[in-house]
């Protein structure tokens, strides 16, 4: 089997897409695979898996780990749709600051690779599952985040949120945020 993919303008951001075999029975995909990921040049030591369901309307975001903390994460929707966002947090890129929306898809069968130094969150534009897997554990005290309508970065959220967490609503700016180096 083999993955499709695409690079974006943000260096690092890798979308990916595995095959999807479908039939009379459902479907069938390969969803990891260490071999062809490490060819991609993404990181295949993963520590930890997680999974979430979102009601359609709910923001959760934008997140991120603090030095030495930082989590690559792959995210894939497993049912559902969703506009996932990566900010590039990291200080010595071009991009910094910059962020990357992209819409996925269970449908599309598509996934995103963002790796340490970005911020994520998204938006469920329907009741969705998301599993993503991580490249460092969650460390509670190293939880940090930027306020998702944070004037600087100017996000155009494609809808408005119905549902966000108190914790979100009160995360600081992009401008108020302490960042380390990515190691």
């Amino acid at each position: 089997m083999n993955f499709n993919y695409r690079t974006f303008y943000i260096k690092d951001l890798i979308e990916i897409y595995s095959q999807l075999y479908l039939d009379e029975r459902g479907y069938f995909f390969e969803s990891f695979n260490k071999d062809r990921l490490w060819k991609l040049g993404i990181p295949t030591d993963y520590v930890q898996d997680n999974v979430s369901y979102s009601t359609r309307g709910t923001l959760r975001g934008l997140h991120f780990q603090k030095y030495p903390y930082q989590q690559g994460k792959l995210v894939r929707v497993l049912h559902g749709r969703i506009m996932d966002v990566a900010v590039d947090l990291r200080k010595d890129s071009p991009t910094f600051g910059k962020y990357l929306s992209l819409i996925l898809d269970s449908n599309k069968n598509n996934a995103l690779y963002i790796p340490k130094g970005f911020a994520h969150g998204f938006l469920a534009l329907e009741d969705s599952f998301l599993h993503y897997k991580c490249t460092d554990y969650y460390n509670p005290h190293s939880e940090s985040g930027i306020f998702w309508k944070d004037p600087t970065l100017n996000i155009d959220w494609i809808e408005n949120p119905a549902q966000i967490s108190p914790k979100d609503a009160r995360l600081p700016l992009f401008k108020d945020i302490d960042l380390a180096p990515v190691v």
